[in-house]
Parts: C-alpha cells; structure tokens; sequence
C-alpha cells in the first residue's frame, strides 16, 4: 500500500468528521467541505498551512512528536487513531521492511491454551488468521474451522465474515462485528503497511466483497483489549460473551484472545452445553462432523 496516499486518506477522512463547533470556531458560510478546512486545521496544531498542506499530503516522514501530537489534538484522535497516525509517520522515515506474520504458534502457547478449559481461548496473528485454540476455542469457532478442513491454511476471520455465507449467521451483530474487523485490519496495515500477504488479503477482500470495500475507505481504526461480544453458534444457539485480548509481547503480531459468560445466564449454561458438544465433536472426528450438530428442540430444552 502506498504510505502517502493512506497518510493524505486518513488525515483528510479525520478532518472530514469534525465540524466548527466542535472545534470550537465560528461555522462561516459557503463551506464546500465537510468538516474542517485544512487552514483550520494549522491554526489549531499551530501550524502554517503551507506546512499542514504538506503534511497532509503524505510527507510525514522525519516530522516531530510534538508536532504529531498537535495534529492529533487539532484532529481530536481517539487513542488508536492517535497510535495510527505514528505507526504511518514511522512507516514513511524507514526504509519498507515488512514484518513477517507469524503463521504458527509455539507448543508452549498451545499448551497455554490447552490448559484454559472452561473459557474458549484463539491465538489470531495481524491478518485475523485463526492460528491456533484450545478446545472450547475450535468448538466455538467450528463454522470458521469447517470452511479450512483438509486444507494447510489457518482459517481467516476477515474472509470467513465476509466471504463465508455462514458468517452472516454466526455475527448477529454482523456490522459491528464487521466494522471491527476492518478497524483491525487498517490498524495492522498502519502498523505494517509493506506486508505482502495482508496487502493480498485486503486487495482480495475489496475486490469481492462490497461491504468491506466500503468500510475499508473508511480509514476508521481500533485497539482491541476488552467488551463483549455476540455469536450465533449453530450447535448452541446464541452466546453473549465479555472477551480480554492481549499481544502476546514475546510473540510479536500474536494476539491471545479469551471468551467467558456471567455466571447464571443463559450464555454461561451454553457454554457448559458447547464443552458437551465439543468432546462429542472430538470423539466424531473421524466422520461426518455435521451430524454432530445437536436437532433444534434439543437445543431448546436445554
């Protein structure tokens, strides 16, 4: 991806979503922009607008923190679209070296896993590729698993929401769920813009999919560490589960996500009836996994 045109996108996207009076200034007349002009813009970084201009223009490269930091208080940037912006600043003083995805886990960290059995717990890398879960993690995600049997490829969560017809059905939220997932994915892109294989990814993805073309020009971004998250599992029916995501610092680009349920709800009694489901997919693994799928009514009695 070309460095100068995401800075120029993101900046003037940034721009774009802050009107006058949010800025505190006087809204004037014939405005034939939305949000704030560019000269606004360097009065309040306390710029001029020759530089600002410039700045916006993608040659970030060599410019100060303070000065970052001005732009990002004019801007009024969020946290990640604060971090964003210096991940690109970075990108443009160095030469592209792109940082390679990891594309296995270490047996230490699956044993991690492993021993997490009441909580479904994935290891995903930047690209949102599944690397790696503990039991309840693979049941839980097994629509996503199903779509990679018999395949070397980790199963991907970006191509299963929004390629996969069975990922509108395990999203109920699916434009949240969506909406985050590309954040995700433009903050990794910012992080690593010279990545070959998330650049292919994000080029297939625009060039199949509608919905995440349009969200891509979004040029929104997202840390992702805590909240709550729903699913629509086809064995167990609906999950409402908070979620703790950390990167594995030792481990660069791995990130450890873990799901849990309030105690005496209807998600924690399904998770109970998932781990059911998940030795009964264990002990069926030599066949057809689909008729490991609990009928309807059962579901319901449950």
């Amino acid at each position: 991806m070309d460095n100068r045109n995401e800075i120029r996108d993101f900046l003037a996207s940034r721009r774009a979503k802050i009107t006058p009076q949010q800025a505190g200034l006087a809204p004037g007349v014939r405005r034939r922009v939305p949000g704030l002009r560019r000269e606004e813009v360097a009065v309040l970084a306390g710029v001029s607008t020759d530089w600002y201009t410039r700045l916006e223009k993608g040659h970030i490269g060599g410019v100060s923190e303070d000065v970052l930091n001005a732009v990002a208080r004019a801007l009024q940037l969020d946290h990640a679209e604060r971090a964003h912006l210096f991940d690109l600043a970075r990108a443009a003083g160095t030469r592209p070296r792109p940082r390679r995805l990891a594309q296995k886990v270490r047996p230490g960290l699956q044993r991690m896993l492993d021993a997490m059995t009441d909580a479904p717990a994935i290891i995903r890398n930047g690209r949102m590729d599944l690397l790696a879960a503990n039991r309840l993690g693979r049941a839980m995600y097994w629509p996503a698993f199903q779509q990679h049997s018999g395949t070397d490829q980790p199963p991907n969560i970006a191509r299963f929401q929004f390629l996969d017809p069975a990922g509108a059905g395990f999203y109920p939220q699916w434009d949240t769920a969506a909406d985050i997932t590309v954040a995700l994915l433009r903050t990794e892109a910012g992080r690593d813009p010279y990545n070959s294989d998330l650049t292919r990814l994000i080029g297939e993805l625009s060039t199949r999919s509608d919905d995440f073309r349009t969200r891509w020009a979004r040029h929104d971004v997202r840390l992702h560490h805590a909240g709550t998250k729903t699913f629509h599992h086809p064995a167990v029916g609906d999950l409402t589960l908070d979620y703790e995501s950390m990167d594995l610092h030792a481990d660069p680009g791995l990130n450890l996500t873990a799901y849990t349920a309030a105690p005496d709800t209807p998600s924690h009694d399904a998770l109970r009836l998932l781990a059911s489901w998940a030795a009964t997919l264990d002990a069926g693994s030599d066949g057809d996994t689909a008729s490991c799928l609990p009928h309807e009514s059962h579901r319901q009695e449950q």
